[in-house]
């Protein structure tokens, strides 16, 4: 029979820019494409200009319907027992894409782990990444401690999409990759044992 580590983890990895000329796309299928090397993992890429989720939330009536693209998202972050976060850093916070993405769904986040990969100048990204943890927080959604940044990105990738910094680069990934893991595995076989209720 089989058991809850044997089955594969599946991870949603979601592309957080909405910009034109955005390069929110090459560090996203960068790390997606060194989670499905694993074996361990199955990888959704979700883009969040595909998505096009409206920026006006809802109101407070709980029975109204839901615009057709949150609803299109929704069965794509509920699937996921794991995200991994591609952010920007703009004017030393994270896109608007991002909050309104999370903002639109609250029980899809629960008790599920996040990881972060972010891009920027001298600082990476982590002003968003620090800011993204506190909301992550408040949706009941724990964040792994290792994070992948790109100090002055435009630097550390090449015509094809892959980094220029080699071996160490790849090390890091694997270390992302492993803790994401076990958070995802402890969490979801707790999710199973017992319904979390935020």
């Amino acid at each position: 029979m089989s058991t809850s580590t044997e089955r594969p983890l599946h991870v949603a990895v979601i592309i957080g820019s909405t910009r034109q000329d955005r390069f929110s796309p090459t560090p996203a299928r960068w790390i997606a494409k060194r989670a499905r090397q694993r074996g361990d993992l199955t990888v959704d890429l979700i883009d969040l200009k595909d998505a096009a989720l409206p920026e006006i939330l809802g109101g407070n009536d709980p029975d109204a319907p839901l615009p057709e693209p949150v609803q299109r998202l929704q069965p794509r972050l509920a699937q996921a027992d794991a995200f991994i976060v591609v952010t920007p850093v703009y004017n030393r916070g994270y896109p608007a894409s991002l909050k309104s993405a999370i903002d639109w769904y609250f029980y899809e986040w629960n008790a599920k782990p996040v990881g972060f990969v972010s891009y920027g100048g001298v600082g990476g990204g982590l002003h968003a990444v620090e800011q993204l943890r506190q909301v992550f927080n408040e949706v009941h959604s724990p964040t792994i401690r290792n994070t992948i940044s790109f100090a002055n990105y435009w630097e550390r990738f090449d015509e094809h999409g892959e980094t220029t910094d080699g071996e160490s680069l790849e090390n890091a990934a694997k270390g992302f990759l492993d803790q994401l893991d076990w958070w995802a595995h402890a969490l979801r076989d707790a999710r199973e044992r017992v319904p979390y209720r935020p």
